[in-house]
């Protein structure tokens, strides 16, 4: 279906290829972080096509690494799936924004774009639109469909790779995990507005952590709604 509606409207093919194209230095820092998640999730016992088929229709990054550290830490399914979807709820946000992309299109189009749409795409289609180009729909596909593709092979070549390693730590590998995540949290940073949230989040999950007798996924839970609910407040002033 994607290939008819691209060959019936060349407009939607340029974009496609254009999203792909100004997509790929931004898939280099993905491909970074998703060789760490596919160690991590070695380390959960998770094999290379169980992680690929996990990239492809999650594809989530962030949630799919907290979910996997929560699993390897020894934490139910259930508490994983939580703090995944916790992590990742700025992406109803995201997801809302796109109404006027979406409007009018067919059933797969929408959960297509739904799908692919990620924090890479969607702020590389927004720049785009600041400097005065014309991209939309096909644009955002164009990206999300070159990150997934990345994605999918980063993290089943860190899943095998990682079988191959005797001890991960013993290299230091184990540390591409955490300078994942600082990758991560710097691409979410968007100055010194987010301060007060981000620190209000961390006390929150800290003294959650020190006081209580909480699994760590709760604290991530309880940091990211304290996180959240400052931000708010200091919005509406």
């Amino acid at each position: 279906m994607v290939i008819q509606e691209i060959t019936a409207h060349p407009g939607a093919r340029g974009q496609l290829i254009a999203g792909l194209q100004d997509i790929l230095p931004l898939a280099v820092g993905v491909a970074v972080y998703g060789l760490a998640f596919g160690l991590l999730a070695a380390q959960a016992q998770m094999s290379g096509v169980q992680t690929g088929v996990m990239g492809t229709i999650v594809f989530a990054g962030s949630s799919q690494i907290i979910a996997v550290e929560r699993l390897a830490a020894g934490a139910s399914a259930g508490a994983a799936l939580l703090a995944g979807l916790a992590l990742n709820l700025r992406l109803l946000l995201i997801t809302a924004s796109l109404r006027d992309e979406l409007a009018g299109r067919p059933w797969w189009q929408i959960l297509l774009g739904v799908h692919l749409a990620t924090d890479e795409n969607w702020a590389l289609m927004h720049a785009k639109r600041a400097r005065g180009k014309s991209v939309g729909y096909w644009y955002l596909v164009g990206g999300g469909l070159g990150l997934v593709a990345v994605w999918v092979v980063a993290t089943v070549a860190g899943a095998s790779f990682a079988t191959a390693v005797p001890e991960p730590r013993a290299l230091g590998m184990d540390f591409a995990f955490t300078a994942a995540f600082i990758a991560i949290l710097r691409s979410l940073w968007s100055g010194s507005a987010m301060l007060l949230p981000w620190g209000g989040s961390v006390a929150i999950v800290l003294l959650a952590g020190l006081l209580t007798p909480l699994d760590p996924t709760w604290t991530l839970i309880l940091g990211g709604l304290g996180g959240a609910a400052i931000a708010g407040v200091l919005n509406n002033e």
